[in-house]
């Protein structure tokens, strides 16, 4: 059996995006254990597709200390229908507005820490609309034709993994449209 059970679970930090938790576990051997658990909202991430084109995002990742080329995404607020959110951050991070929006997959983005699930979309028939960054975004948009995509991942030009992991499902799916 692969399952750990959980003794005790100890707050240790509430913050604003999110919160970390020290949970002690009964192993399936029976031994105990400690795991420092990162608890996130979930988010969203989208690949904005006009015609042949991707919009990426350019932003500074202070984590990594690097502007990280991206597909757009956020955190969900709460209460917030990833499909919702999916929309506002489109129209936020790029000023786009989707005729056509559909989910593509949802994903745990790093298990073995978090507990952020990521839901991925793929945004088409593209609009401009009012859009407006965070007040703490500061963000360069970027069209790429899709195509070049993949060879900009193996160059490691794009490192991010919600995004490597939109752009290769966007292009099956767009290979499976057509």
């Amino acid at each position: 059996m692969l399952q750990e059970i959980t003794i005790s679970s100890e707050k240790i930090f509430n913050g604003k995006l999110l919160n970390l938790r020290i949970d002690k576990v009964l192993l399936p051997d029976k031994r105990e254990s400690f795991r420092e658990i990162v608890e996130h909202p979930g988010a969203v991430s989208v690949v904005p597709l006009n015609n042949e084109d991707i919009y990426l995002v350019k932003q500074y990742r202070k984590p990594v200390e690097e502007a990280l080329l991206e597909i757009p995404a956020g955190t969900l607020e709460p209460g917030e229908d990833p499909l919702q959110c999916a929309h506002r951050e489109l129209a936020e991070e790029t000023g786009f507005k989707a005729g056509k929006i559909e989910k593509i997959t949802t994903f745990y983005t790093s298990p073995g820490i978090c507990t952020e699930i990521m839901h991925l979309y793929l945004a088409s028939d593209l609009t401009d609309t009012e859009g407006q960054t965070d007040n703490d975004e500061f963000i360069k948009i970027e069209k790429h034709n899709y195509k070049d995509l993949n060879n900009l991942i193996i160059e490691g030009k794009i490192k991010d993994a919600k995004s490597i992991i939109g752009i290769v499902l966007a292009e099956k799916v767009l290979k499976n449209n057509k």
